[in-house]
């Protein structure tokens, strides 16, 4: 098995960056999901709101980020290490988050994009934001703004299964690439949904181990062309059909980081296109 690609989403539910290779964190991947854009109430928005999202293309540099979208010129950011500290929230009923402010350059550009007033925060130290549920022994609790866990993988023969379903169904809305799925890791040579057998084992992939936490069950943003934001069906009619466990439709694995064997830091691994997939006890 191995790694066929790799992306990372510098905003919550902006357009991925696609990736030779990343540094593996305790939080997930670098630049991954390290800024988000909330309303004025300081409440996380996604493409559940605003489609127009796909469209927002976010780049990742040291020390800062570049954002671009149709009709609305280039705006280079800093990480704003000294912008005004607050709480937000990624989701309601989850614990607050402690964020910077990026500015009001920032917030004026969203709001060109959004129609809306919107504010842009960035998650200066992702060490102090922790998942509020139990992790398994020798992975760490940190995460960025991902849902729930730092990384998700999803199967190439997994998503061919699909669409086949959807061609036997009659669809007309398939084949779905994998961008829908919004996945971290892709990785190929594996049997269809061979992933399921993976929760609860150690994963390594090039220099860096995991662990398989849980299937990932799918929510609406998954119906959303990731190229277009035309709204759709697919998904989630053939996942319930089909792939329905305790009323969560899965697709794709969701991964924790953990140490090395040693105990040592989680820091400074990598995983790279073409890397080898390996399934441990």
């Amino acid at each position: 098995m191995r790694v066929v690609s790799i992306h990372t989403y510098p905003v919550k539910g902006c357009r991925r960056m696609d990736r030779e290779s990343a540094r593996v964190e305790p939080w997930g991947l670098d630049g991954d999901r390290r800024w988000l854009i909330v309303d004025e109430q300081g409440l996380g928005l996604s493409q559940h709101q605003h489609r127009e999202l796909v469209t927002m293309r976010a780049v990742s540099r040291p020390g800062g980020l570049t954002l671009d979208a149709p009709g609305l010129a280039p705006l280079y950011l800093a990480e704003p290490t000294g912008g005004e500290a607050s709480q937000v929230l990624v989701y309601r009923g989850r614990p607050p988050s402690q964020v910077r402010a990026a500015g009001p350059e920032a917030d004026e550009w969203l709001g060109r994009l959004l129609g809306r007033p919107a504010r842009l925060v960035w998650l200066g130290d992702p060490a102090g934001n922790l998942v509020p549920w139990e992790v398994p022994a020798g992975s760490g609790a940190e995460v960025s703004f991902a849902d729930g866990t730092p990384l998700l993988l999803a199967n190439t023969a997994s998503l061919d299964a699909f669409n086949d379903w959807l061609l036997e169904s009659g669809s007309t809305e398939g084949p779905l690439p994998m961008t829908r799925f919004r996945p971290n890791l892709v990785v190929s040579g594996a049997a269809p949904w061979a992933e399921a057998d993976w929760v609860g084992r150690r994963i390594r992939i090039g220099g860096a181990e995991f662990h398989g936490a849980a299937e990932c069950g799918r929510c609406a943003v998954a119906t959303i062309d990731q190229e277009t934001g035309e709204r759709g069906r697919e998904p989630l009619r053939t996942l319930a059909a089909r792939r329905n466990v305790d009323q969560k439709l899965l697709f794709g694995l969701q991964l924790t980081v953990r140490a090395d064997p040693d105990g040592a830091t989680r820091e400074g691994r990598t995983v790279s296109v073409g890397d080898a997939v390996e399934v441990l006890a």
